[in-house]
């Protein structure tokens, strides 16, 4: 994305897609320098990792940000091994996919029906932009994690809501579309985005475990970046690891 259009600050508001995780809190941060006010949503879907939306809330409130917790459970609805108890998460990146290559952590199209959400939550506030932290780098086999994914929807967003008569169009911000994590990262500290509350790992636990696909993608991150998790550093700090 041409970051020459957000020199100015947008005067209008957005509306955040949050979890707390890396991605959506670099975005938050970028948010933030780019519009004048947002709302930061943050959805309880039952996922096993749910500690995130506390600590997503947590973030939020130190940085003075509004936030919107919206709860609707996917457990009776959709498989993956993000909700399902029965189901394992895998031990590593390498381990992560199954026979066709989808990921077992791949929650059957959780970004369109976010990105959904977002839209009826903007349009009742009067709001135009929804900013997510969707990436495709490291997470390539995410089909709801694509450019072409969120065209298509932003195109199905002001087709089927009251921007087909009013001409407001929506726009779906992927600022971080085509970074890599190490990128993001990076990105994100030079905005002044502290990662220390950003919990990443699948398993639901403020302490990672240092196994699951996404703690593979954080930990080789950082090493490339030769710095410490900000994570680990805070809890070595409050003596839980």
């Amino acid at each position: 994305m041409d970051m020459t259009k957000y020199e100015a600050k947008n005067k209008s508001g957005a509306v955040v897609l949050f979890s707390g995780g890396i991605d959506s809190l670099t975005a938050l941060y970028w948010s933030r320098k780019n519009f004048s006010h947002i709302i930061a949503i943050i959805f309880n879907y039952s996922q096993k990792h749910s500690i995130e939306t506390k600590m997503a809330e947590k973030i939020a409130s130190s940085l003075g940000i509004k936030c919107q917790e919206i709860e609707f459970f996917l457990k009776n609805i959709v498989k993956s091994a993000l909700i399902d108890r029965e189901r394992t998460i895998p031990e590593s990146l390498e381990k992560s996919k199954n026979r066709d290559g989808v990921p077992f952590t791949y929650v059957p199209f959780r970004n369109g029906i976010f990105l959904s959400i977002a839209a009826a939550f903007a349009e009742s506030r009067g709001i135009f932009n929804i900013v997510t932290g969707f990436n495709l780098i490291d997470t390539p086999d995410y089909p709801d994690t694509t450019e072409e994914f969120t065209v298509k929807m932003e195109d199905a967003i002001n087709q089927g809501t009251s921007a087909s008569i009013t001409k407001k169009r929506f726009k779906i911000h992927t600022p971080l579309i085509k970074k890599s994590k190490k990128e993001i990262i990076k990105f994100g500290l030079k905005l002044g985005a502290d990662y220390s509350y950003s919990i990443s790992c699948y398993r639901g636990h403020e302490i990672p475990c240092f196994k699951c696909p996404s703690c593979d993608i954080r930990n080789n991150a950082f090493e490339q970046l030769n710095m410490e998790d900000p994570l680990i550093t805070r809890l070595k700090k409050e003596g839980k690891i």
